[in-house]
């Protein structure tokens, strides 16, 4: 979005069953030590970085299976999940 193009303000419902959504902001303005809109804009910047971070752990060739689901498990949250997938190839002679 070009800079002229950013609006002034923007509205976050938190009415008609979303009322978990300020209790959440309240939570990140308090980990961040700021204000309101201060801790959205940090949250909103933080989950990119940390899911490319978690992506990265989870890619490591010195983890098992096991780790791998449980760091996966406990990375997880209501809106993102990270799965551990394991492919298996077999080659045949002659193919």
């Amino acid at each position: 979005m070009a800079r002229n193009d950013t609006p002034g303000s923007v509205r976050i419902r938190t009415d008609d069953g979303n009322e978990w959504r300020y209790d959440a902001i309240e939570k990140a303005a308090r980990f961040y030590d700021c204000n309101r809109s201060n801790a959205v804009a940090f949250a909103c910047e933080d989950v990119d970085h940390l899911v490319r971070a978690a992506r990265q752990v989870l890619e490591r060739d010195d983890l098992t299976r096991q780790q791998r689901q449980e760091i996966a498990e406990t990375l997880s949250t209501r809106a993102v999940t990270f799965d551990v997938e394991t492919s298996i190839t077999i080659t045949r002679k002659g193919d």
